[in-house]
């Protein structure tokens, strides 16, 4: 043969290269990048997650569900509302905002209104606590007050913390006395760090208990509340319904909407209001929004209170006519000042809680309530005090 080649030689090294490059197939079959295989898996994963926890199917009802927790149950849904259902069955009010520069004003407020409704409290959540009484509870909301003006927590928190106690407690059953002051101090715990820029220290927090709660003890019953929620943890407080309301009340067409333009004294003046019915366990029957729409109405005019909440008098009379004895007992207290605070700057003032004699008027409150449930009068539209002019 030419070259000194065989047939019997190139047929083996053909033979050799044919089966070489087989194994080499077969290798590259059996030994995948691990890489790619550990996506495949997740991708897998996160697909069957998603059809589990999919709005269609209805398998859930909160979409808090979503987010990945620490000992999250599987088919743990707290709020109880279905998104589809909340879409068709509550009615959206007219949007009162003004051209917004960072999104359409009527979604916005649509997603605001929706909001409130997903956060649902149960206003008979003491009866599963036959051991509690509901000065208890107006006892520690003031104690809370206390706690946040010596800390200069502003009142976002101290409604936050209000929100969660509220909440938490509806899911519990037979919750002892002793325990309340735990509760309490865990809820405004997880309101600091949510809303404070510098929240204060664990340390702080068991210190001001006096030795009835420890460092871990707050831990705890942090984790607890948090998944007692749902980790749902930012509803639409009354004092955030407040000050969209007084904002779209004084707004100008040349100042920015985010800006606050009211008066800090007209503010303080409603939320000491808000702050006495907010002890009161009547406060309750009522959503955050039609609250505030109340508060406001008692220092205002039912036509100012149409224009910036969208609210009609027939939704709002109920609570109106409730709250009035609280807004008697505040105003024969006196217009409360504008407290200063070290630290604090000029035109965050009106944002830091502060604490005033609520108990009492608490029990003024009730008092004058009594009274007027005993005559069977009627309310009518508050005209008392005014708000400046916005003009």
């Amino acid at each position: 043969m030419p070259n000194g080649r065989s047939p019997e030689g190139s047929i083996v090294r053909t033979d050799c290269n044919s089966r070489s490059r087989k194994r080499k197939a077969d290798v590259a079959i059996h030994l995948q990048d691990p890489d790619e295989e550990v996506a495949q898996i997740e991708m897998s994963r996160k697909k069957q997650y998603e059809q589990q926890v999919s709005w269609e199917n209805g398998s859930c009802r909160s979409p808090h569900r979503l987010i990945p927790t620490p000992e999250k149950e599987d088919g743990d849904c707290r709020i109880g509302f279905s998104p589809v259902d909340v879409h068709r069955l509550i009615p959206v009010r007219a949007s009162p905002l003004p051209i917004l520069g960072f999104g359409s004003k009527d979604v916005v407020w649509k997603n605001m209104v929706l909001k409130e409704h997903a956060y649902v409290r149960d206003k008979h959540f003491m009866q599963r606590h036959p051991h509690l009484q509901p000065k208890m509870r107006a006892i520690l909301l003031d104690w809370l007050m206390e706690v946040c003006e010596v800390y200069k927590l502003h009142r976002e928190t101290f409604y936050l913390a209000q929100d969660f106690f509220d909440r938490f407690m509806s899911t519990q059953q037979d919750v002892l006395k002793t325990r309340l002051q735990l509760i309490g101090i865990s809820a405004l715990f997880i309101a600091a760090k949510l809303e404070e820029i510098y929240p204060p220290k664990l340390y702080q927090f068991a210190y001001v208990t006096d030795g009835a709660c420890t460092e871990d003890d707050i831990l705890k019953m942090e984790l607890i509340i948090m998944k007692s929620l749902g980790w749902s943890l930012s509803p639409l407080t009354v004092v955030s319904w407040l000050n969209i309301y007084m904002q779209v009340a004084y707004l100008k067409e040349d100042c920015e909407v985010l800006l606050p333009q009211y008066p800090q004294e007209c503010f303080v003046q409603i939320t000491e209001l808000l702050d006495v019915c907010v002890l009161d366990l009547g406060c309750l029957e009522f959503t955050y929004g039609v609250l505030a729409a109340s508060a406001l109405c008692h220092f205002s005019s039912m036509e100012l209170v149409a224009k910036v909440s969208g609210y009609s008098w027939s939704e709002l009379a109920e609570c109106i006519k409730w709250m009035r004895p609280f807004a008697l007992a505040v105003k024969e207290a006196g217009k409360p000042p504008l407290r200063h605070f070290r630290c604090v700057a000029p035109e965050d003032m009106h944002n830091i809680q502060t604490h005033i004699n609520s108990l009492d008027l608490l029990d003024k409150a009730q008092a004058k309530q009594a009274i007027l449930a005993e005559e069977n009068r009627t309310s009518p539209v508050p005209s008392a005090t005014k708000l400046p002019k916005t003009g």
